[in-house]
């Protein structure tokens, strides 16, 4: 007997009982032995349960457009999941390639400056927050009255002077708890070209560590980070560098 005449092809209708106990990606593995079984197995017949079932919003687009096969229905919306659910890129830039550097006038009066080195701030783990303490060492006095006309200046400087993003320019709009703190914010803009119809989203956000003494304030630390406005928390490191990484890096992808 040739071997033309041995060779069987099976009716797509006993495919079609296998799928059924087949999970989607099997189906969709099936689909590519030939183009028989790619007819039987996109079958709305096959599809139409495991669409309804998974992505039923997406099943009822069927209702307005009949042509559309609902195991394509089904492809978009698992990309979809997956891609909601997808881990970002590691950034392209890390802590220690950065500087902070926080500037703190009186009325053209230097009262503080504070330079540091990304690989200087303390992390517990690499899901840390961006937000760092760091002290500051200079003992000049200010009066109590003179708080309402601060201006705090936050600049992250790439190390090797490539780019510098400017994260706060705030003056006289902090709020003050004496003994305890004093609260400066800022909206950031957002990256990419949605930044003129788009909000990021993200807050910087400097406090300044105070004491008071003999009726005056002495400055003694500076905490920085970036907070969601969504959340109301301070957002982890990596989201963090991904944001930074539009502006002080040339390789970030822009649309």
């Amino acid at each position: 007997m040739s071997e033309k005449a041995t060779k069987c092809t099976c009716p797509w209708q006993i495919l079609v009982l296998v799928s059924q106990h087949l999970d989607p990606k099997s189906i969709a593995k099936a689909s590519c032995v030939c183009k028989t079984w790619y007819i039987s197995m996109s079958s709305d017949h096959i599809w139409q349960n495991i669409c309804s079932n998974t992505f039923t919003s997406l099943a009822n687009l069927k209702l307005t457009n009949p042509n559309v096969p609902y195991c394509k229905l089904y492809g978009i919306g698992s990309t979809s999941s997956k891609r909601r659910i997808q881990k970002p890129p590691k950034p392209i830039i890390a802590l220690n390639n950065v500087l902070f550097s926080v500037d703190i006038t009186n009325r053209n009066k230097h009262i503080a400056s504070v330079i540091k080195h990304g690989c200087d701030l303390l992390m517990d783990d690499e899901d840390s927050i961006f937000r760092f303490d760091i002290d500051v060492h200079v003992n000049s006095l200010m009066e109590i009255r003179a708080l309402d006309s601060l201006r705090v200046t936050w600049n992250i400087v790439l190390e090797d002077f490539g780019g510098v993003l400017s994260m706060m320019d705030c003056k006289g709009r902090g709020s003050f708890l004496l003994g305890l703190e004093g609260w400066f914010s800022e909206e950031l803009p957002p990256p990419g070209c949605c930044s003129s119809v788009m909000p990021s989203g993200l807050v910087a956000d400097v406090r300044l560590g105070l004491r008071e003494r003999c009726g005056k304030v002495l400055i003694e630390k500076v905490s920085v980070g970036v907070l969601s406005v969504i959340s109301w928390r301070y957002v982890r490191v990596d989201d963090a560098l991904r944001y930074l990484q539009h502006f002080l890096s040339p390789h970030a992808h822009r649309c």
